[in-house]
């Protein structure tokens, strides 16, 4: 596999950082609890870390209203602790990805209060400011995705500016050059520490339509969703300028050889594609989320592979995601028992996987109720993040091992059972899976850079074949609680499962016509 490129082998292991481990008691993780975890990682068998915001910030949005590029916030230590986190990271093979936030600084940001100054002033255009209409209403009607008008009007310039999401996360302005230069910068300045890549936040927000026209209806809204689907967001995001953008943030990173741009692109496959560039030079991993909205369904899954692997410009390399930050745990999504299949799933397909700490642990969301809710979306819209960003469950200690003070979040209560210390020493635990299915990934190039054949099966069962250099695997995966069979033809017929979601049926040898029991998974060395 040495011919790809090692973000192309990986296993990328995001870590919300407020919840991974604390080290000094304050009840939110940091940095130092994080290096004192990595050998945790290097057991798991991942390869690199994907650290969500750590820079100043008031979080607002915890870290996605940015103060300062540049540095570290003192919730999560100080520069020399990344700086050894990075050394220590790298002394045991893992690589360190940041994240990047591009689209919106904090309102605390000094670009934005040197530009709320005067209209004159030399950081004004840094961000996006417009008259009110004639009769002193919003611009245009735009909404925030944590709701409400993603206009705020600014009393002492007398003009509203623009926030995709908080007030207090005002969208910079990326059609001025000096943004542009600046936020390069940035990223030279990361990358010279050594930092592996990034994982840019809402890339397909940072151009927004020059004309500022109102965004269309959405005929598919429906009471209940959130207030900002109500709306197509046609004009305020993936403007074909934003693909330029790209291009560029992509040209920084060459500048150092071997790092990787991975893109938060929430958009149809037809569009997340273009993310890659015209010529392979645009992000290196556009992230794939359709095992993350799709329903979980056999039929529905095996089309969104095949039309995913079908609408990749070449040369490019996919990626896979069942999990992060923002969207509910895939353990809550589709159950417990169905979430050993998906971790089969994403293991075993064609592309970089990406895995939610703890999902590893088969966590669920845990109820939090509403007075105790962090995230401002939740406060905003009543649909809260925080289920799915509570702390990591390390052993059966007060506060799972987290913390020794009050964790910020609250645990779910089964800690106890579901934890690293009592799951490494189960055979049959999710981690004990993960880590099986981890390690065949590096023994077997055909399961990381090998080709993908898909396979006629039942309606709830999701099959296929991955071949390099002469071996071949099978991948059947029942998406039921009822037994399946999957028929082979004779080029496929026979083989011995190597790893299953159910352990006991671990060597066992099969042909022909394989039986699949409930929420089975199994991975197949074929004769």
């Amino acid at each position: 596999m040495s011919e790809h490129a090692w973000w192309q082998r990986a296993v990328v292991y995001q870590i919300y950082p407020r919840s991974f481990a604390d080290s000094n008691g304050d009840g939110v993780g940091d940095l130092r609890g994080i290096i004192q975890r990595l050998d945790y990682l290097v057991d798991l068998g991942v390869d690199a870390l994907w650290i969500s915001p750590i820079y100043p910030s008031p979080m607002a949005d915890f870290g996605y209203d940015v103060a300062n590029y540049t540095d570290i916030h003192p919730l999560f230590g100080d520069m020399d602790d990344l700086r050894e986190l990075v050394q220590r990271a790298h002394a045991r093979g893992l690589k360190v990805i940041l994240d990047f936030v591009p689209n919106h600084t904090s309102s605390e940001h000094p670009w934005f209060l040197e530009a709320k100054r005067s209209r004159t002033s030399d950081a004004r255009s840094f961000y996006l400011w417009h008259d009110p209409k004639s009769d002193g209403g919003p611009p245009n009607n735009w909404l925030s995705v944590f709701g409400g008008s993603a206009w705020t009007w600014d009393e002492a310039s007398g003009q509203y500016y623009y926030h995709a999401f908080l007030a207090e996360q005002p969208d910079l302005n990326w059609r001025e050059p000096a943004v542009r230069r600046a936020m390069y910068d940035v990223l030279r300045f990361w990358l010279e520490l050594g930092i592996d890549g990034f994982r840019v936040d809402v890339l397909w927000h940072l151009i927004k339509d020059a004309e500022w026209r109102d965004n269309p209806p959405n005929p598919d809204y429906r009471p209940g969703q959130a207030p900002y689907s109500s709306l197509l967001p046609a004009y305020s995001t993936d403007q074909p300028e934003v693909l330029d953008i790209v291009r560029e943030m992509r040209g920084v990173l060459d500048e150092y050889g071997d790092r990787v741009l991975i893109g938060e692109v929430y958009l149809p496959v037809s569009r997340l594609v273009s993310y890659y560039g015209d010529k392979g030079d645009g992000a290196h991993l556009p992230f794939n989320f359709q095992l993350v909205v799709l329903p979980w369904r056999g039929p529905l899954i095996s089309a969104a592979i095949t039309e995913y692997e079908a609408a990749l410009p070449p040369g490019a390399w996919p990626n896979w995601v069942l999990g992060n930050h923002d969207q509910p745990r895939i353990a809550s999504r589709v159950g417990p028992k169905q979430a050993r299949v998906a971790a089969v799933l994403l293991l075993t397909l064609r592309g970089t996987p990406t895995l939610y700490y703890g999902d590893e642990l088969g966590l669920c969301d845990v109820a939090i109720p509403s007075e105790r809710f962090q995230d401002p979306q939740g406060k905003n819209i009543g649909i809260s993040r925080d289920p799915a960003r509570t702390p990591m469950q390390w052993s059966a200690e007060p506060n799972a091992g987290f913390t020794t003070g009050v964790p910020w979040l609250p645990l779910s209560d089964d800690y106890e059972r579901l934890n690293v210390e009592a799951e490494s020493r189960d055979a049959d635990s999710m981690l004990a899976l993960y880590r099986r299915l981890i390690a065949l990934r590096r023994k077997e190039p055909a399961l990381v850079v090998g080709g993908y054949r898909p396979l006629v099966a039942d309606a709830d069962v999701v099959a296929y074949v991955r071949e390099h250099a002469g071996r071949r695997w099978l991948v059947a995966l029942n998406l039921s609680s009822a037994e399946r069979r999957l028929s082979l033809d004779a080029s496929d017929a026979r083989g011995e499962i190597i790893v299953a979601t159910n352990r006991e049926r671990e060597s066992e040898h099969v042909g022909g016509d394989i039986r699949l029991g409930a929420d089975d998974g199994l991975v197949v060395r074929l004769e």
